[in-house]
C-alpha cells in the first residue's frame, strides 16, 4: 500500500513538473521562447542589433516566422556578418520585420491564406505544396510554437523582401 502511494505521489510530481515547465513555456515572449529553444541564435543577435528586442517582446500578438540557424548559414558568407553591423542597421530591420505578420496566427488558420501582409510592409505568399507548408520559398519545418504574445512558426530559409 506504501508503495502504491509513493508511486503514485511520484507520477503526480512528475506530472506537476512536466505541466510546469509547458506552462512556463507559454509565459515566455517571442524572444525568450526563441532563446530558449537553442536553434534560433542568429535570429537573436539580429534582432538584438536591429533594436527589436523590445517589440517583439511587446503586447503583440505577433506571428514570427523565425528562420534557424541553419537557415542563415545557407546565406552567401559574409551575409550575416555585414548585416549585423551598424551602418546596416535600418536593412536588417526590413528583412526582420518582413518575418512578422500582425496576430496570432496558428497553422490552422495559416494554410488557409494565399499571402500575409508583414509588419515590413510586403506580402509573404503562402502556399501548401506535397502536404508543406511554403511562406515564400521558405518550408515550414515546425508550426505553432506558443509565446505569451504570440505563436512561432520555425522555416528553413531566411526571407528577403524585394
Amino acid at each position: 500500500m506504501k508503495r502504491a502511494y509513493a508511486a503514485t505521489g511520484l507520477v503526480l510530481a512528475v506530472a506537476m513538473t512536466f505541466g510546469a515547465s509547458a506552462l512556463a513555456a507559454q509565459n515566455k515572449d517571442i524572444v525568450d521562447t526563441a532563446v530558449a529553444a537553442g536553434s534560433f541564435k542568429t535570429l537573436v543577435a539580429a534582432i538584438q542589433a536591429a533594436g527589436l528586442v523590445d517589440t517583439l517582446k511587446g503586447k503583440g500578438p505577433f506571428t514570427v516566422f523565425a528562420p534557424t540557424d541553419a537557415a542563415f548559414a545557407k546565406l552567401p558568407p559574409g551575409t550575416v556578418q555585414d548585416l549585423l553591423k551598424p551602418e546596416n542597421k535600418a536593412k536588417l530591420v526590413s528583412i526582420l520585420t518582413y518575418h512578422v505578420v500582425a496576430g496570432d496566427i496558428t497553422s490552422k488558420e495559416v494554410v488557409k491564406l494565399k499571402e500575409a501582409k508583414t509588419v515590413e510592409g510586403q506580402e509573404l505568399k503562402i502556399s501548401v505544396q506535397d502536404g508543406k507548408v511554403m511562406i515564400n520559398n521558405a518550408t515550414v519545418v515546425k508550426a505553432d510554437i506558443p509565446a505569451s504574445n504570440g505563436v512561432i512558426h520555425v522555416i528553413d530559409t531566411v526571407l528577403i523582401p524585394q
